[in-house]
C-alpha cells in the first residue's frame, strides 16, 4: 500500500471541522495533520457552508503557503462560489451530503495525484460561466483565459515551430518591431528571460 495523503482539514466552525475529521479517521489512506503541522500536508480540505469571504481568504491563505492541492466540502456551492474556487485554485469540491468516508477518500487520492474532480452538474455550470466571462469581460479586452492575448499565443507559436522575428513577422503580417514588442511585453510580464523561456512557460502551462 502506498503512503497514507497527508491531508489538513479546516472548518469554518468546530463542528464542521470535526464532522470531517471523524469521517476520514482510521482510514489508511489519510494522515490528518494538525495546523501546527500544516507544512507537511499535500492535500488541504476547507470544510465551509458556502464558498464566501471568508472561505476565500482561507483559500488564498493556504495557496499563499504553498499547499498545493485543495479541497472545498461545502452545503451550498452556487455559480459565483464555483468561479471563486476556480479562481482560487481549488481542484476538488464535494457537497457536504455526498461527503461520505469513500468520496472523500476518492477525492483526495485524485486530487492529490494531480487530477480533478467536480460532480457532473457543477462543472456544467461552470463552464457555462466561465464563457459568460470569456465573452462578457475577456473578449472584448482582447484577454483570454490563459492571460494572453490572441496575438500573443500567434507569436509563442511560431517562436515554437522555430521561426525567427523576419519569420514571424511574414506569416502574421506584422511589422518586425511589433513582434518585438509583443515578446518583449510578454517577457516582462510574466518575468520570463527570453523567448525560449517564455515557450517553455507556455508549454508547461498547456498556454500553447
Amino acid at each position: 500500500m502506498s503512503a497514507p495523503i497527508t491531508t489538513y482539514i479546516h472548518g469554518a466552525d468546530p463542528i464542521s471541522q470535526a464532522g470531517v475529521v471523524s469521517q476520514l479517521r482510521g482510514r489508511p489512506e489519510v494522515r490528518i495533520v494538525e495546523e501546527a503541522r500544516l507544512d507537511q500536508a499535500t492535500v488541504a480540505i476547507v470544510v465551509t457552508e458556502t464558498i464566501d469571504e471568508s472561505a476565500t481568504r482561507i483559500l488564498h491563505g493556504l495557496r499563499r503557503g504553498d499547499l498545493p492541492h485543495l479541497i472545498v466540502v461545502a452545503t451550498a456551492i452556487d455559480d459565483a462560489g464555483l468561479v471563486t474556487a476556480a479562481e482560487s485554485g481549488v481542484a476538488g469540491l464535494i457537497r457536504r451530503l455526498d461527503a461520505t468516508p469513500e468520496n472523500l477518500v476518492r477525492v483526495i487520492t485524485r486530487v492529490n495525484s494531480g487530477e480533478g474532480e467536480v460532480p457532473g452538474d457543477m462543472l456544467g455550470r461552470l463552464m457555462t460561466q466561465l464563457g459568460r466571462l470569456q465573452r462578457q469581460v475577456l473578449t472584448p479586452r482582447g484577454l483570454t483565459f490563459t492571460g494572453l492575448t490572441p496575438r500573443e499565443v500567434q507569436v509563442l507559436r511560431l517562436v515554437a515551430d522555430g521561426h525567427d522575428t523576419s519569420e514571424i513577422a511574414q506569416e502574421l503580417c506584422y511589422s518586425e518591431r511589433t513582434v518585438k514588442n509583443v515578446l518583449h511585453d510578454l517577457t516582462t510580464r510574466l518575468q520570463l528571460r527570453n523567448r525560449s523561456h517564455a515557450v517553455a512557460y507556455a508549454l508547461r502551462e498547456g498556454l500553447i
